[in-house]
């Protein structure tokens, strides 16, 4: 069976996405992957690969972005994610607790 580059290329961006614990857009990207390593070890947060899954039920699509941020006393995973339509949602998991807290553009 002949595999093509575009699919492998896509499986080997898929594998890249549930390995990284953080895929931040900060201004100092090593600061926040450590960051979130250490908050991970600690189990304050939960890994990135075990919010996807909820992510992916909730809102359908290719996820453009993820960012790690503090709002109060909470972690916040916040996901920017493409439908097949072409629709941008922002959805908001508790990343300690992994529920999701907001779904702009989706279910609230």
């Amino acid at each position: 069976m002949k595999i093509g580059w575009i699919p492998l290329a896509a499986l080997g961006m898929a594998a890249l996405v549930l390995v990284t614990p953080l895929a931040a857009r900060a201004q100092d990207d090593d600061d926040d992957h450590d960051r979130a390593r250490d908050l991970y070890e600690r189990g304050e947060i939960e890994g990135l690969a075990d919010i996807l899954a909820i992510v992916r039920a909730r809102a359908p699509g290719e996820i453009v972005a993820v960012d790690l941020i503090r709002v109060g006393s909470k972690w916040i995973y916040r996901f920017q994610v493409v439908a097949a339509d072409g629709r941008r949602r922002i959805v908001d998991v508790d990343a300690g607790a992994g529920g999701v807290l907001g779904d702009e553009g989706g279910h609230k």
